[in-house]
């Protein structure tokens, strides 16, 4: 428990009625002063309960033992405060600190009860058989020049479960509009979702600055490490530049001499500076639809 969690918990004990004894700022806890945090957190947990027989039917835990957490003389075993926190809906935190600071806590937007059946829903789940991690070489036709095309590559890669997307955009996509070169200006980062036939993702830079939707389907027959589809990125309409353009990714494992020279072929780039398999998929001569 730091510094903060330890003040706080002993206001929350003071505005509960509970006698602190005196301490250093610096010092630790007591076994006792944890006891009754747990047992004033039970309290408000229980408060909405027709009565503490039924409750302590509920949980399945003796009457005379759930009185002696109530009044702070004791600890649940691992496994009763298991059984308490999944009858709560809360985590072991309500060992530590007020009841109120954890149900205080922001859920991430994505778990949020709002849309985790909706958005939420595509994030987990993405095999890597479906869409594998590693790096990939990608080509589109630039947004803000109708006669170039943009190549690069990006790392895909999962973590706690969550498929996630890094790259950056060129040096010159930046200086035409007289903005910071730097890596962090030019890092953008996105989250990958499973879709019924392919994946999507959403990819801004730092702040939110820009923002793109991709879409990727595999490309079949034996292009085997090919995924094709289209990118839009958010900007108003205009006359010029383009809005959306299709997109081709290569899938290039971790095979450091093509993550390499890939890289070393990224930016900006004539239709002829195209990978062949590339330029043929993005159908140059035929306006994207």
């Amino acid at each position: 428990m730091d510094g903060v969690t330890l003040e706080r918990t002993v206001a929350k004990r003071k505005e509960n009625g509970m006698v602190t004894a005196p301490r250093d700022a610096g010092t630790q806890p007591s076994p006792a002063e944890l006891r009754s945090v747990f047992g004033a957190n039970l309290r408000k947990l229980g408060s909405s309960a027709a009565s503490i027989s039924a409750l302590c039917r509920d949980l399945g835990i003796n009457r005379t033992q759930f009185n002696r957490y109530l009044a702070g003389e004791s600890f649940p075993r691992p496994d009763v405060l298991h059984r308490i926190c999944t009858f709560f809906d809360v985590d072991a935190r309500i060992l530590l600190e007020p009841v109120e600071d954890i149900q205080d806590t922001p859920v991430s937007l994505l778990s949020h009860p709002f849309i985790s059946d909706f958005v939420g829903a595509g994030v987990l789940g993405l095999t890597e058989e479906d869409f594998p991690s590693g790096f990939y070489r990608f080509s589109r036709a630039a947004f803000s020049d109708d006669s170039r095309f943009v190549v690069g590559v990006v790392k895909i890669f999962r973590k706690d479960g969550m498929t996630f997307l890094r790259g950056f955009e060129p040096k010159e996509a930046l200086t035409m509009f007289d903005l910071p070169t730097d890596a962090a200006s030019r890092e953008y980062r996105g989250l990958v979702l499973q879709q019924a036939e392919g994946i999507a993702a959403l990819v801004s830079r730092k702040g939110a600055v820009t923002t793109s939707f991709n879409y990727l389907s595999k490309a079949g027959g034996l292009a085997n490490n090919f995924w094709t589809g289209y990118a839009v990125r958010t900007t108003p309409e205009n006359h010029s530049g383009r809005r959306a353009a299709r997109l081709v990714y290569e899938y290039l494992g971790y095979d450091t001499h093509k993550v390499l020279a890939a890289a070393r072929g990224g930016g900006y780039r004539t239709a002829k500076d195209l990978v062949p398999f590339h330029r043929q998929q993005l159908r140059i001569e035929d306006a994207f639809r």
